[in-house]
């Protein structure tokens, strides 16, 4: 394949922000009077806890183990005691609480025993190391938290031949994995050649945006002259670090629609999610911390914070000098993909990279929407190449069917439609709102299935217990009727005997009578 970069359909240059918090490296956060983990801070089922009030916990001890094979451990930030495991509200647009552990530090920062790693990992074998990546819980650091060690097993007819590792980190104002690529490079590149072989990868693409020099050459340093792993620029356009995005301007290739970079040979990890494999693997840690970028006009000191999961945003953000006097809003994220949140009591996760605390000026002004133009910029920056506004038409009639004819679920949500659209419609808002519905519709499929399922297993049952009382019935009939039948037969034999007694007798008596009248 050429090693020439190839240009993606679409997509906006924006301005980085990124020089705010990239003056010092990421420091480390004292520990909060209290860590709030959630039992779910990654795609699939949340983790099921196994501590209880009261407990005693070290660092790096699992406290709630992963329910089924898409899902992922969770694990002591630091030592100390369980004090609750009860519901607080966590990161999300809607403010809503979920299950928690609730940490009380000892300040001790004592690991588990079973937090043992191994230098030697090449004479791993591939499950062995898979199953270490499981053990620790590390999900995806890029935002998704999808599970690694499900996108390290591609299964059985995907062989991949190409691990792409995304540090491009293209949206404005986040700068962790910038920072991250500057102070631990061969974390990085280690934790990608663990992968590698975990995957039988033939090699490794290394992207970073342009706008990254010295993350580009520390990683290139690291990287050295290995034929089979580079370190290579990309143009600073967002979205640059979508997977698909990324994977198509290092490779050329297309991953199909509603289709999976692994059918067709490419897995792609986030190079937090390498450092995090290569701690794992090598340290024996589990993922209970991670760099967070701390930004915008609100906040005294913009920086990077390595953060205990758990930690609560009031407390990071009291490390970054704290609030000005021109803080207007809390996002989680970026201000493409972010999204606000009310307070700042909610804790960290594996997947926040980003409090972005942004002033009037930078967060977005409210929107007054018009009627659509349809001018088609919407359509020209779309990096996904879909039809914006069909899928808007479609979404607000809620014609579900047609708008999954037109790739809904390709759409990535990077909101470079919203961005360039001169009716100012929040068409992302109807995008996410039509996904949605149709996966609630979805549930509401399964859920009627399995009832459907349930009443036919309930009549299949009922039927089979009927015809099998019917059998008992018929074969006591047959029994007693056989019965009978042989009382029957008995007692006519009995009846012959005595017929036959009788007979001999009165035969007798006769024979008597005659020799007496002789």
């Amino acid at each position: 394949m050429s090693a020439r970069i190839h240009p993606f359909h679409g997509g906006l240059v924006l301005e980085g922000h990124k020089a705010l918090s990239t003056r010092t490296p990421p420091a480390p956060v004292p520990l909060p009077e209290r860590l709030v983990v959630p039992l779910h801070q990654h795609i699939g089922a949340a983790a099921e806890p196994v501590v209880e009030p009261g407990r005693r916990v070290l660092k790096g001890e699992p406290v709630a183990r992963a329910a089924g094979y898409v899902s992922a451990a969770v694990h002591a930030p630091t030592s100390g005691t369980v004090v609750a495991v009860e519901p607080h509200p966590v990161p999300h647009p809607s403010g809503l609480s979920a299950p928690c552990v609730v940490i009380e530090p000892d300040g001790e920062e004592r690991w588990h025993e079973a937090c043992r790693g191994t230098a030697d990992w090449h004479a791993l074998a591939p499950e062995e190391l898979r199953a270490r990546v499981r053990a620790a819980g590390i999900v995806g650091m890029g935002g998704a938290g999808f599970p690694t060690h499900v996108k390290l097993n591609p299964g059985p007819g995907r062989a991949i031949h190409t691990l792409v590792v995304n540090g491009a980190e293209c949206e404005p104002y986040i700068t962790c994995d910038d920072m991250l690529m500057r102070a631990r490079p061969q974390a990085v590149l280690e934790g990608a050649r663990i992968m590698q072989r975990i995957l039988g990868a033939r090699r490794v693409l290394v992207g970073v945006e342009e706008d990254k020099p010295e993350a580009l050459a520390a990683l290139r340093e690291a990287a050295g002259t290995a034929p089979d792993l580079e370190v290579r620029a990309v143009p600073v356009r967002y979205p640059s670090g979508g997977e698909r995005q990324l994977i198509h301007l290092l490779t050329g290739l297309e991953v199909p629609s509603e289709g999976l970079p692994a059918d067709i040979g490419v897995v792609c990890q986030n190079v937090g999610t390498a450092a995090a494999v290569r701690d794992a693997v090598v340290e024996g840690r589990p993922l209970v911390s991670r760099i967070v970028t701390v930004t915008g006009g609100g906040v005294a000191g913009p920086r990077n914070l390595e953060v205990p999961v758990g930690t609560p945003f009031a407390h990071v953000i009291a490390q970054a000098g704290g609030y000005t006097g021109e803080a207007a809003r809390l996002i989680v994220g970026g201000p493409m993909m972010g999204f606000a949140v009310r307070s700042d009591a909610v804790p960290v996760t594996k997947t926040v990279n980003c409090l972005l605390v942004a002033t009037r000026e930078e967060v977005e002004p409210a929107r007054d929407p018009r009627p659509c133009v349809r001018c088609g910029a919407c359509a020209e920056v779309c990096p996904a190449r879909l039809l914006p506004q069909q899928l808007y038409w479609y979404a607000r009639a809620k014609d579900f069917d047609r708008v999954q004819d037109y790739k809904l679920f390709d759409c990535i949500e990077c909101g470079c439609c919203a961005l360039v659209c001169p009716s100012q419609l929040p068409l992302v808002d109807y995008y996410r709102y039509a996904k949605s519905e149709i996966w609630a519709l979805e549930r509401e499929r399964e859920r009627a299935e399995r009832a459907r399922r349930r009443h036919e297993a309930h009549v299949a049952r009922l039927e089979r217990e009927r015809a099998e009382r019917e059998a008992r019935s018929r074969a006591r009939r047959r029994r007693a009727t056989d019965r009978e039948a042989r009382q029957a037969a008995v007692a006519e034999a009995l009846e012959r005997a005595r017929a036959r007694r009788t007979a001999q007798a009165q035969g007798g008596r006769a024979e008597g009578d005659g020799a007496e009248d002789a």
